[in-house]
């Protein structure tokens, strides 16, 4: 015979196991299914195309309810299955409504959200035009839509076109399918992109961890004399302060400005590998060009020395340019609800200019399923009464005559 000695240890006992069938975050897991690509191959061609996956929202939790929750699950359900970018495991982009308040904008920013878009009538901003450059972090809880959206017939070449030209965060938006109805993109959009618009090709989390580092940088440089040359040697330091401040931040590749005057540059080396050339380049990587007035271009993440050998000994460094590789304006294409990476992206199998920010929704179960879990706590709860009754008898347990 089992003699239960603590009746107060059974009864917190069995209000726990109550908690947990009844639990929200129980009931929204038996309301999706994850999508498997996530953990293939086909995501990691995404990661080193430059694509970021981010969050878009979990079945079952709602953002104007408990946003801290949804962004919690969300951030959970990406991080055990993909890296965010392959600047950064953590994921920092998330879509939210536009009816959330300042305050619920911060709880969702401490679940390590930190872009929050697209469009969602918040009073601070970011990137709603070609002028409307971030001050301040909050800035980025509201980032604009700009070039319309990649759909076709909705889409226009002329909208992103006008919008590039006019400089800045360019943001474009796209529903790849709903429900199984396949929505077409404008391939006019796609060939302007990928063969004419002078822009860095970008994601939201990439755009945001250029930004932050303008707000706290410190480098390191010298020079020194080697045979009849001069050998430069400089470094993005990555600093503790800087951390402490912005942990979300991926060490994304930084473009320092360099005037070297009219020195000739004789070798740009890093790890005593060559450094690449990257003057035509628009996807984020390391490397150097050089502008059309004559400036050193050194794009290269927090503590990656660089050696540049030169003629002349005089240089300064002019500080961080705007957007990477010196671009006066970058595109990001947000996919939102994406559910299926497979049917998302196959359409751009072939396609490694255009750079998307996933923003990932597991796939809710059908409306057939959603009997499960309702079924798993009525057996639940019918199985802590009955013990609850079979202690009464014995005298003991909250349902016993005191």
């Amino acid at each position: 015979m089992i003699v239960v000695k603590n009746a107060s240890i059974l009864t917190v006992i069995l209000f726990s196991l109550l908690g947990l069938i009844f639990s929200p975050s129980v009931i929204a897991d038996a309301k999706w299914d994850e999508d498997g690509w996530l953990n293939t191959s086909l995501a990691t061609e995404r990661l080193n195309n430059g694509d970021e996956f981010g969050c878009y929202e979990m079945p079952g939790l709602s953002w104007n309810s408990d946003p801290g929750a949804v962004a919690g699950e969300c951030r959970e359900y990406i991080e055990k299955r993909v890296d965010a970018s392959l600047w950064g495991e953590n994921p920092v982009s998330t879509y939210t409504p536009n009816s959330l308040t300042m305050s619920q904008h911060q709880i969702i920013s401490q679940q390590g959200f930190v872009v929050h878009g697209d469009d969602n009538s918040l009073g601070y901003t970011a990137w709603h035009n070609s002028t409307d450059i971030p001050a301040d972090l909050w800035d980025w809880y509201n980032l604009g839509r700009r070039g319309g959206s990649l759909e076709q017939v909705v889409g226009s070449v002329d909208t992103v076109k006008d919008a590039v030209e006019e400089g800045g965060l360019v943001n474009l938006y796209w529903i790849g399918r709903v429900n199984e109805a396949t929505i077409r993109h404008d391939s006019g959009i796609e060939e302007y992109i990928s063969d004419d618009a002078d822009a860095w090709l970008t994601t939201w989390g990439q755009a945001w961890s250029y930004w932050v580092k303008e707000k706290c940088y410190q480098f390191d440089h010298s020079v020194s004399a080697v045979d009849d040359n001069y050998v430069i040697s400089f470094k993005s330091l990555a600093t503790e302060q800087c951390d402490e401040l912005f942990p979300e931040r991926w060490n994304v590749p930084i473009t320092w400005m360099l005037d070297i005057e009219e020195s000739a540059i004789i070798s740009i080396s890093s790890d005593d590998l060559p450094l690449e050339d990257i003057t035509s380049s628009r996807h984020t990587k390391e490397g150097y060009s050089q502008s059309p007035n004559g400036y050193l271009l050194l794009s290269v993440i927090d503590e990656r020395e660089v050696n540049i050998t030169v003629t002349n000994s005089t240089y300064d460094v002019m500080g961080i340019t705007e957007f990477w590789n010196n671009h006066s304006a970058a595109i990001t294409i947000a996919a939102h609800e994406t559910t299926d990476l497979f049917k998302w992206s196959k359409r751009f199998a072939d396609q490694d200019d255009l750079v998307f920010t996933w923003l990932l929704k597991p796939r809710p179960i059908d409306a057939e399923a959603t009997w499960i879990p309702y079924v798993a706590v009525a057996i639940g709860s019918g199985v802590i009464l009955s013990m609850l009754l079979i202690l009464k008898r014995e005298g003991i347990g909250p349902l016993a005559n005191k």
